[in-house]
Order: C-alpha cells, then sequence, then structure tokens
C-alpha cells in the first residue's frame, strides 16, 4: 500500500486558488463556462477536466485584470506528465484571441526543453505537434510564427513565439546582439512570458546562499515584466516546496491551479508507481529487473499488444560506478546460462518477498531456460544498451548522440533496453515506456540527492499509451485485471535496503506529493488443490459448464436499451457539488448524495426543452449523423434518435441538486451534456459486443481449479484487509483447496453449506464446494435471454457440485455484501435464470442439472440460505433433513 504522507500540500492555503474554487464564484453565471470552439477545434488533444480548470481559472483572473490590473505573474502547478505543454497551447490561443496578445517569448532552464516545445508548437511536421493544421479562428488561417526577434510591426492574424533558454535570454538583454531579443522589442509590444520549469527561476527568493546564476534569472524575468504594463509572465512547474515560508509567501496568490502527482496517478493518467526493497546485491538487482522486464514484454505479446518494449534504467551515484555498472552488466548477461539461470531463480523464489518477482520466478520456471538465455542475450547486449554518461555533462539530454536514441524509445525501431546514467532524468525527457528503474550503489544517500530521484520517479511514471485490441489508451484500464496484467501500467523502483536512504527517500516522495506502493508491504495468501480432491474421479474426469458467446448483428441494435442504458432508471446526473463542467472530487467518504432531492432538468419529449437539448447536442461532435451512425446502424436521422421511444423520446434527464438550490440555465445545459455522455459511453463501449446463449459447454474442472495466490495488504494499510485470512480447511474433504482465502462473510456461507453436508451425503456420493478464483480463470458466465442487455462476463464465487448414480447437479452461489447487491442485482437475475427449463447442454448430456441461486446477502443470511435450500428441497435436489 501507499505509505501515508505527514505533511500535506492540503494544508498548504493558497488564496487565489481557494477563491477560483470557490462554487460561489460559478454561481455568479460569468466567466468561461466550457471550453471555446476556438481552442476546441485547433487543438489536436482534448483537454481533460483538469486543463480546462486551468484555463477557467485564468480567464477569471484575466477578467480580474480588466478592472484592477493585480495579477502580471501566475503559476500553474501541474504534475510532471499531466499535458502543461497542451495548457499552454491552449493559453496561446486564448490570450490571442480575447486579449490580444500575439507574442509569446518562452523560456526555460534547458535546451533541451526549448528544442521539445519548438516542436511541440510550430513544427507542423512534428508527430508532437499540438495544433490541428491549418490553424483557424472565425474563419480566418493564422499563422504561429517562430522568430528570433519580435518584429516591429506586428502583421494582422499572427502570433509570434520567441523560444529561447534562460541563459541565452539574459545574454541577449545584457548583451544586445544581432538578431537577439531586445528591451526594445519588450517593451514596444505586450509579451506573455512562458516561463517552463519556473522552480529554477525562484532562487532568490527560495534562498541567499543559493546559485547567483539562477538569482539572476528571477531578476531577469521581473525586469521584463516591468519594461511594459501589460507584460505578463505565466510560470509552469511540477516543483514548489510551499512550505519554504519565502516561497509561500510569493506564490499564495499567484497559484492559480494544482493538479499534484497524487491526484494524477488517482486520476489513471499515469503507471502505478511500486517501490520494490531488497537486500540483494547489485548484480541480483539487475537480473532481477531483466527478468522482470522481459516477463513483462511477454505478457504484452500474449495479449497481442504490438510493440511493446520495457525499458529499464540503471541509475548510478557517479560516472565512474555506473561505467563499471554498464560493464559488469553486459557481462553477466554474454555469461548467462540455462543452468545459472535456473539455479538463480529457484534460489530467488524461495526468500522473495515481493509479489510481482513471485509472478516473474513462477512463470520463467515454466519457461526452457535454454530458450529463455538466448533471449535475453538478444534483446540485452551491447547494442540495446546505451550509456549515458559519455559527455560528462549535466544534463544528458545536451549530448546529442544520446539524445537522439532516448528521444524516441517508444519507436518500434529504437532497439534500447536497458540506459546506464548518473543524471536524473531531465527535464525535456518524456519517455513513456520505462517500467523499471534500479538503484545500483550502497552508499546513503543524502536528501538532496532522494529529492532528485523522487523527481526521477515522478517523469518515469508517464503512461505508455499502447494499442491493446486496437484501441489506444491515455488511462490505465487494467486496474481490475490480474497483477501480472496490471505490470503492463506500473513503474518499479528497485531500491537498496537502508534505512537511512529509505527515509530520506519517504520524505522526498511526500514532498512531491507522489503516492507509491511498497511491493513488500502485503501477505500473500496460496490456496493449493488438496492432494485428496486430485485424487478423486470428479478432478480428473469432471467438468463444469459456462455459457457460450455469440456476435450481436448489427441489426440487433433497434433501441438504447440494447446497448445496456435504460432511460427509465439510469442515475439522476450529481449538480450538488457542481455548476459548471468542472471535476469536483469530494471524496469517497463524503458521498452523502442520496440525502439530497432530485429535479427534472429536461424531458426529451417536452417540446420546451427542445431547444436546450439541441443546444448540448451541438457542443457534442458525436452526436453528429456521420458519427452516431456508426454506433447505431439502425438509426434514420439525429431525430429519430431524440424522438423516437425506442430510444431517447422519452428520456428524463434528472439531476440531484442541493437543498433549496434552482438550476440556473447553464447548469440544466450542463447536466443534459453530461447525460449525453453517458448515452454515449455506453453506445460506443456495447457495441459490436458478444452476448450469452443459453447453450452451456464444459470445462475440465482441474483447468478451472488450480492453484492460485491472493494478495492482501497489511490491516494496518488496509482496515479490509483485517477481515481476509486463510482459513483451514483441514478434516472438510468437500472443500477442494486447503485454505480458504475468504473474508468473513464468505467465510460463515462455507461454515452454513458445511452444517448442511450431513443432509447432503444423504443422497450423494460426491459432494465439493469449488471455490472459483477469478483472476485464476477466464471461465465466466454471460446474461441470456431475449431481453437481456449486459454483456460483461461474471463469474459467481463457488460453484457446488453434487453427484450420485443418476445425476450431477452444479449450483452457481454468491455471498453478497448489502452495499453490492442492488449494482450487482443483473448477476442474482442471471444466477436465477440458470435452470434446467432455460439452458441445454451442449454434450446433450441430460445427467447433468445447472441451477443458480440468489445471493447469500449478510444480512439476511439465514433467510436467504433457507430460502435456498427450501428451493433446492423443491426440486428433489437435496433431501428433507
Amino acid at each position: 500500500m501507499a505509505h501515508k504522507k505527514e505533511n500535506s500540500e492540503e494544508k498548504i492555503n493558497l488564496k487565489l486558488l481557494n477563491w477560483l474554487n470557490d462554487t460561489s464564484l460559478f454561481n455568479q453565471n460569468q466567466g468561461m463556462q466550457r471550453l471555446p470552439l476556438y481552442i476546441k477545434q485547433n487543438l489536436k488533444h482534448s483537454l481533460r477536466d483538469y486543463q480546462f480548470s486551468a484555463i477557467h481559472n485564468l480567464d477569471a483572473v484575466e477578467s480580474l485584470n480588466k478592472k484592477d490590473g493585480l495579477y502580471n505573474q501566475l503559476m500553474f502547478y501541474m504534475a510532471t506528465g499531466s499535458g502543461k505543454t497542451d495548457i499552454m497551447a491552449a493559453i496561446i490561443l486564448y490570450m490571442y484571441q480575447v486579449h490580444d496578445y500575439q507574442c509569446f517569448l518562452f523560456t526555460t532552464s534547458t535546451t533541451a526543453v526549448v528544442n521539445k516545445t519548438i516542436d511541440n508548437l510550430t513544427n507542423t511536421a512534428s508527430p508532437k505537434y499540438l495544433y490541428k493544421d491549418p490553424l483557424v479562428i472565425d474563419g480566418q488561417r493564422i499563422s504561429i510564427k517562430a522568430v528570433s526577434e519580435f518584429p516591429i510591426v506586428l502583421e494582422k492574424d499572427s502570433i509570434y513565439l520567441k523560444f529561447t533558454g534562460v541563459q541565452q535570454l539574459s545574454n541577449d538583454i545584457n548583451f544586445p546582439r544581432e538578431n537577439g531579443i531586445t528591451k526594445e522589442s519588450l517593451k514596444k509590444h505586450k509579451v506573455v512570458v512562458l516561463a517552463d520549469e519556473a522552480h529554477h527561476f525562484n532562487v532568490g527568493t527560495r534562498s541567499k546562499s543559493e546559485d547567483t546564476t539562477n538569482k539572476s534569472w528571477e531578476a531577469l524575468l521581473d525586469k521584463i515584466r516591468d519594461l511594459n504594463s501589460a507584460n505578463q509572465q505565466l510560470e509552469f512547474t511540477a516543483t514548489i516546496d510551499l512550505h519554504n515560508p519565502a516561497i509561500y509567501h510569493k506564490y499564495q496568490n499567484k497559484i492559480i491551479a494544482q493538479y499534484d502527482l497524487s491526484k494524477f496517478i488517482n486520476d489513471g493518467y499515469s503507471k502505478q508507481v511500486y517501490r520494490l526493497q531488497a537486500n540483494n546485491s547489485d548484480a541480483d538487482k539487475m537480473l532481477n529487473a531483466v527478468l522482470l522486464s522481459q516477463y513483462r514484454k511477454r505478457i504484452a505479446q500474449n495479449m497481442g499488444i504490438p510493440d511493446f518494449k520495457p525499458v529499464i534504467l540503471f541509475k548510478s551515484n557517479t560516472v565512474k560506478v555506473s561505467n563499471e555498472t554498464n560493464e559488469h552488466f553486459l557481462s553477466m548477461i554474454n555469461n548467462l546460462t540455462a543452468e545459472s539461470l535456473q539455479d538463480f531463480v529457484q534460489s530467488q523464489n524461495r526468500s522473495t518477498q515481493s509479489e510481482v518477482l513471485s509472478l516473474a520466478y513462477k512463470y520463467w520456471l515454466n519457461q526452457d531456460f535454454g530458450e529463455t538465455v538466448a533471449e535475453l542475450k538478444r534483446d540485452f547486449q551491447e547494442f540495446t544498451t546505451i550509456n549515458a554518461n559519455d559527455s560528462g555533462k549535466k544534463n544528458i539530454l545536451d549530448n546529442e548522440s544520446v539524445a537522439q536514441k532516448l528521444n524516441n524509445l517508444e519507436s518500434p525501431a529504437n532497439p534500447i533496453r536497458s540506459v546506464f546514467a548518473v543524471a536524473k532524468l531531465s527535464e525535456g525527457w518524456d519517455v513513456l515506456n520505462l517500467y523499471d528503474i534500479v538503484r545500483i550503489g550502497e552508499k546513503n544517500i543524502k536528501p538532496s540527492d532522494t529529492n532528485a530521484e523522487a523527481q526521477l520517479i515522478g517523469r518515469g511514471a508517464r503512461y505508455n499509451p499502447f494499442i491493446y485490441k486496437g484501441q489506444k489508451s491515455y488511462t490505465r484500464r487494467f486496474d481490475d485485471r490480474k497483477s501480472e496484467i496490471q505490470l503492463l501500467e506500473r513503474l518499479y523502483y528497485h531500491t537498496i535496503n537502508n534505512p537511512q536512504y529509505l527515509e530520506n527517500l519517504r520524505k522526498s516522495l511526500d514532498a512531491i506529493n507522489l503516492p507509491v506502493n511498497e511491493d513488500t508491504r502485503y501477505k500473500i495468501y496460496t490456496a493449493k488443490v488438496k492432494n485428496s480432491f486430485k485424487r478423486t474421479n470428479t478432478y480428473k474426469h469432471g467438468n463444469v459448464y459456462y455459457n457460450k458467446v455469440e456476435v450481436i448483428p448489427e441489426d440487433h441494435y433497434d433501441s438504447i436499451q440494447k446497448y445496456g442504458f435504460d432511460p427509465d432508471t439510469t442515475e439522476p446526473i450529481n449538480m450538488i457539488n457542481a455548476t459548471t463542467e468542472r471535476k469536483i472530487d469530494m471524496g469517497a467518504d463524503k458521498d452523502n448524495s442520496s440525502l439530497f432531492p432530485i429535479v427534472n432538468v429536461a424531458v426529451f419529449g417536452n417540446p420546451s426543452d427542445k431547444a436546450l437539448i439541441r443546444t448540448a447536442i451541438s457542443f457534442n461532435p458525436f452526436y453528429r449523423f456521420d458519427s452516431l451512425k456508426k454506433q447505431c446502424p439502425t438509426l434514420a436521422s439525429v431525430r429519430e434518435f431524440l424522438t423516437s421511444d425506442k430510444w431517447l423520446g422519452h428520456a428524463v434527464v434528472r439531476a440531484r441538486v442541493a437543498n433549496g438550490h434552482r438550476l440556473t440555465h447553464q447548469e440544466k445545459l450542463t447536466a443534459v451534456e453530461k447525460y449525453l455522455l453517458r448515452v454515449q459511453n455506453d453506445l460506443v463501449n456495447n457495441f459490436q459486443r458478444s452476448k450469452g446463449t443459453n447453450q452451456f459447454e464444459k470445462v475440465a474442472i482441474n483447468e478451472v481449479i488450480k492453484d492460485y495466490d491472493k494478495r492482501v495488504g497489511n490491516s494496518f494499510n488496509d482496515p479490509k484487509a483485517a477481515k481476509i485470512g486463510p482459513y483451514p480447511m483441514k478434516g472438510k474433504d468437500w472443500y477442494s483447496y486447503d485454505y480458504a482465502i475468504v473474508d468473513q462473510l464468505e467465510m460463515d456461507f462455507i461454515e452454513r453449506i458445511g452444517a448442511e453436508i450431513p443432509t447432503f451425503k444423504k443422497k450423494y456420493d460426491q459432494i465439493y464446494l469449488l471455490r472459483i478464483d477469478e483472476r485464476n480463470t477466464e471461465f465466466k458466465l454471460h446474461d441470456f435471454g431475449e431481453s437481456v442487455y449486459r454483456y460483461e462476463g461474471y463469474m459467481p464465487d463457488f460453484i457446488m457440485y453434487l453427484k450420485n448414480e443418476d445425476y450431477i447437479y452444479q449450483i452457481y452461489m454468491e455471498p453478497k455484501g448489502m452495499a453490492f447487491v442492488e449494482k450487482d442485482r443483473w448477476k442474482e437475475e442471471l444466477l436465477e435464470r440458470i435452470d434446467p427449463k432455460n439452458v441445454i447442454i451442449l454434450e446433450n448430456n441430460d445427467d447433468i442439472k445447472l441451477f443458480g441461486v440468489k445471493f447469500y446477502v449478510e444480512d439476511k443470511s439465514k433467510k436467504d440460505l433457507h430460502h435456498m435450500f427450501s428451493e433446492l428441497r423443491d426440486k428433489e435436489i437435496l433431501p428433507d433433513n
């Protein structure tokens, strides 16, 4: 589990930002309510909620500036990888269109970032160019020009961008030269200074003992702002020490957007970060990282993910150590043999406390070690390794030969799998496919060193948008899948096991609000199939059953309900704490929304709401007919979609609101837009799916009932884990595993079944309760029937297997906590639908009888269990007591 912070950024009082986030501001029904079309239609990427919030806040402050001119220096405090350059691109259009700025000066401390941003904002041939080409506002083509200095006369419909490192900017201002930017040009035209990695520009404020060069940079930017009263400075950083009193005093009224790493990661826009702590030698850590990296690559290959190439960074303290480690690594791989690798894996497997390495070892122990060694030697050799220490420069990207290889690591044509470096992941290195960072060296690290390493982890956590099933995603999609699949979305930081170092690192991670999961702070419980069960005919020859699926033809989708969307039962839109599109995070433990009233916002069949609905539709290009038709092939027109009772004709948009609050027109529009987004998601996600049939086919029990591990967090970090434990099942021959790894509700269910075993024995000579672990098998049931439109698969936790000389009965059962009963009602209905009169066994065997029963629910478990047994007795499955 992620460690808890001692000093939370939430304790910092950012006055301007707090005012901007005050919902009363939005009740004034003024300012930017949605992203303007001149931004939306000209950016390649759609802005996320938090990015729009940043633009919205800028607009609110600029409105104040029109009145009072109070703010000419503002900061966007945004996590690494959160898309600050996208925000910058939007800001350029906003300041141009709304406030008539044509001159923009981009500056930062490193030339690598300058060069990258030139591509982002001006190079139309670059795949990383952020604007659409051509750029058009109000029907006019707008030119974006990179210039060495701002022209004397500004041309209409032109935006001028000057890119420069701050040191070069200082030289140009203090020692004027031909074709360099001058004080006069900065004075003549009003200029927006875009200061990236702005934490380098507050050194003078931060400390009087810091580098004098950096101090002069801060003073330089102050001087540029003063050259023209309309000049503005917009700063961007992922790193600012607001616990420093001087920094806090300067920026408490300048920060207008905050989106830290914790929020970024928890919202799914980043890899999950795990720290893997070990007592191993450097050599063992390196080989473990290689095995983990290659295991990750194999998983991707098995899932059909193309061109997935995970990279390892080996991080050292000194160039000497890094170079020596590089040589040792290549020698180690070159000398690897099948025997030595097998010995290593077997030895490590016996002692590791790491869940992820346990998974990797288990996998490799089932592979051919000769083939594995050959593969590792092919993927990890001198040709696929880069040493980023050759130049001796502070910034590894200043070396062009190295930078060329490092800047396109994601490219399938780039063979690099391992990087050796001393320098941190530099500002400007936007590598996405970094999955392992290995700390080399047992030297005790100073806090200043761990600060750099925390930044390194933050940059390495950037999400890798790989293609899966033909789709590219920019957010995590495997959080609910098996741990090995989650490896494709996790960054592992392999650390030394030095108490002082770990304490320093913890403080450094806290300082940037970066949540790191501890790979060692958990328990792994193992459930093994009992040998006694393995010897039975049931295990050797028995089967369990699941239903076949069929592809749904296009002509099936002739109503909104066929997409799993029911206008009559969909939840109301939550408008309690929101009056605009901005996302307000209330926290899961604060959700008391059910206490608030529900109001009707719009009725699709009501003529008076037609204008409101049409306006909301116009803002979403998905609802243009050519787009809508792709998801709804039976549809004849958008009008049919909006008016037909088969579609949205009788739909009612409802919203939950604060007590006594009357929705404004703008809020109503927002609610309808959110409703339409909900409809859109179901149309997209449930089109061309497979649905269940009533035809059930067999799968061997020994393919489903296998040894499995369950990872349970320490109860200190996860209160729910205290309820999960390995309950010994020795002496209970009817239970297939040696331990039941279950929570208290599930254990209560097992014990109630156990109490009825003597009754079952009156009729059956084979009685087994089979625990189904969904992470251990792809064996699933799918809902079926004429009026069923749930397409996801599901397998209940237990199957009861009963056999006598006449029949085999299999009963699908699931305990269910009260909090999940309504949400999973469709699953219970699926279970009740499973009955011999409703299903067909494909092997045409009348001896097999399949049944499903209602949930076993905690608050009324005795009643439900009694009902279950009564039903089984009525069907003569269970004899009377």
